[in-house]
């Protein structure tokens, strides 16, 4: 009898073991500024919940491959992962390797960054980061030169024309091929064109072209020497050495800008504006940099969603934004807290951009680096002819074949 009952309380010992045990999932994060801060805040969660959190981050082009691997092979235990809307979340989607989350509550996100979250009527993706484009710009030369900041895209020109000297290049963003198409788009919205439309390439239209011819002529005209080899990387250091006096990209950026550490321009020299208004319309790119999804092979799923739900928290989200992170969520903007801390530039331009954005920077795609090769040869072409290229037009033609070429490789074309 006690020998039985021995047994059984070894077996009952073993199945709490097992079933403790089961309270464990793994989470990969990207080497992101989001991801640390979780990291960092784990430890709560775990001892909240009696969830063990198995962390791993990676850059973001190994995250991707590693999921990617992964996935394909089926011999993921992926729980929860960070993930690139944009980047890869067609080709995630369709692959079956999203969860959907059904039970999590959207209200406080922008409508248009749920856009590249929902596939369907499903939403899979919570996003956890967002960009949009703004227009950094020197109050000293500005006030210095009498000019005011500019409003649309002639007011622009002239301004840049007006602050372009020996020693500073009046506008700047970035000329080097691919890395530009991010910063074009808004300049293609603004001009009432699309890199894609109904799941075809639209971007040699009048539109588009124009835009493209302008953005070269600006940045030929008004940027740096050698604009056509600068990507975002490039173009920072030449605005924090006092070098540049307008630079449309990335609201993330501006922490770095005005960091003593980093920039020879005082923080109270440097303003934040919408990116000026076009011929047809004023739609800054706002863009989910980030979210967070459940793998759908995950055998965690409850404890998963748990995890999400506190990772993407209006909490975690504020706590977020604290840090200078652009987050998605609208009440972590709308906080006291960081309506006190956080430059009013950065806070106005963010709710228009929220209000008025488009939800792509690049044309939203399985093969979207092939695509935006294609695109970023425009752009070389339009500033090494100072926007008047009389192949430009062609050579866009040429281009949209190609684009939908990848399109129809994918199935993607008409989508």
């Amino acid at each position: 009898m006690k020998r039985a009952l021995v047994v059984l309380l070894s077996l009952l010992l073993l199945t709490a073991t097992a079933g403790a045990q089961t309270q464990e999932i793994r989470v990969l994060l990207a080497n992101h500024p989001y991801g640390e801060l979780l990291k960092t805040a784990i430890p709560d969660f775990e001892k909240e919940t009696g969830i063990k959190v198995n962390v791993e981050s990676l850059q973001e082009s190994q995250l991707t491959t590693k999921l990617t691997t992964e996935f394909a092979t089926k011999s993921s235990s992926v729980d929860v992962f960070m993930t690139r809307p944009l980047q890869e979340g067609k080709m995630f989607y369709k692959n079956g390797w999203y969860e959907p989350l059904t039970a999590y509550d959207f209200a406080d996100f922008p409508a248009n960054a749920m856009q590249v979250a929902t596939f369907g009527s499903k939403v899979y993706i919570v996003p956890i980061v967002t960009e949009w484009q703004v227009m950094y710009y020197r109050k000293d030369l500005f006030d210095k030169a009498g000019v005011a900041v500019p409003t649309n895209f002639t007011e622009l020109e002239a301004a840049a024309q007006k602050l372009n000297s020996a020693d500073v290049a009046g506008f700047a963003s970035r000329g080097k091929g691919a890395a530009a198409v991010t910063q074009l788009s808004t300049y293609i919205y603004n001009y009432g064109g699309r890199y894609l439309d109904k799941g075809q390439a639209v971007f040699a239209s009048k539109e588009a072209v124009d835009a493209i011819r302008f953005y070269g002529k600006m940045l030929a005209a008004y940027g740096p020497q050698g604009i056509t080899s600068m990507s975002w990387e490039n173009i920072m250091p030449l605005f924090q050495a006092g070098k540049v006096a307008m630079w449309t990209d990335a609201s993330v950026f501006y922490g770095q800008i005005v960091d003593p550490a980093k920039s020879q321009v005082p923080a109270e020299n440097v303003g934040i504006a919408n990116v000026p208004a076009g011929p047809k319309a004023q739609n800054p790119f706002i863009v989910v940099s980030w979210g967070m999804a459940v793998a759908k092979q995950s055998k965690n799923k409850e404890l998963a969603q748990k995890f999400i739900t506190w990772a993407t928290s209006a909490d975690i989200q504020k706590k977020a934004l604290l840090a200078n992170i652009t987050v998605a969520r609208n009440s972590a903007w709308d906080d006291s807290a960081v309506v006190a801390k956080v430059n009013q530039g950065l806070i106005d331009t963010r709710a228009f951009a929220a209000k008025n954005g488009f939800p792509f920077d690049r044309p939203y795609m399985s093969a979207v680096g092939e695509a935006r090769d294609r695109i970023g040869e425009l752009v070389i072409e339009s500033i090494n002819t100072k926007g008047e290229s009389a192949d430009l037009e062609k050579m866009a033609q040429e281009k949209v074949q190609k684009v939908n070429e990848l399109l129809e490789d994918t199935g993607e074309f008409g989508e």
